[in-house]
């Protein structure tokens, strides 16, 4: 299936110079979100995911569709002051600041077997803090996976030794 087809690249967003790949039309092709999760499930069905970590927003989607299909556990990552209960929390440097990112105290067990999901690779700062996260919790970081690599960016070596799965490279 030709997965580029059916993500649109809009230029010049959120700035000049900027091509944003939008996945909300692979999203909205049932056929195509369909064989993505289950592209990713082959990949990992036999690997002894335990549970899925996905960051906010497009994370969520991806990680629960993939937690659903799998048989395992969601746990979202969400940004400071978003989750309601007693929280971990990482800071990671965004191109101009930061941000800081938090999971639930009890959302990953120590010893359980994490997969962290995201829509898009691209320098890896945000799952790189989510697995930072995981590894407070005791949890073991068993691999990364996404829709989409914008490899020209560099995220999977920033994400190294981590194993790393994606769909669609650009």
């Amino acid at each position: 299936m030709d997965l580029k087809a059916r993500i649109r690249t809009i230029p010049d967003f959120p700035k000049p110079g900027i091509n944003f790949i939008d996945i909300t039309t692979l999203l909205g092709d049932g056929e195509a979100w369909r064989y993505c999760i289950s592209q990713l499930a082959e990949i990992y069905r036999d690997a002894g995911v335990e549970v899925i970590v996905g960051p906010e927003a497009r994370g969520f989607l991806v990680g629960a569709a993939l937690a659903y299909e799998l048989g395992v556990g969601f746990a979202p990552v969400r940004k400071q002051g978003k989750l309601p209960w007693k929280t971990r929390q990482s800071t990671y440097q965004l191109e101009y600041g930061q941000d800081t990112i938090e999971i639930h105290l009890d959302a990953v067990k120590p010893g359980q077997r994490v997969l962290v999901v995201d829509d898009l690779l691209a320098t890896g700062g945000t799952v790189k803090a989510a697995m930072d996260l995981v590894r407070q919790l005791g949890g073991e970081v068993m691999g990364a996976a996404f829709l989409v690599e914008l490899t020209f960016l560099g995220g999977r070596q920033a994400l190294a030794p981590t194993e790393v799965h994606s769909l669609i490279q650009y």
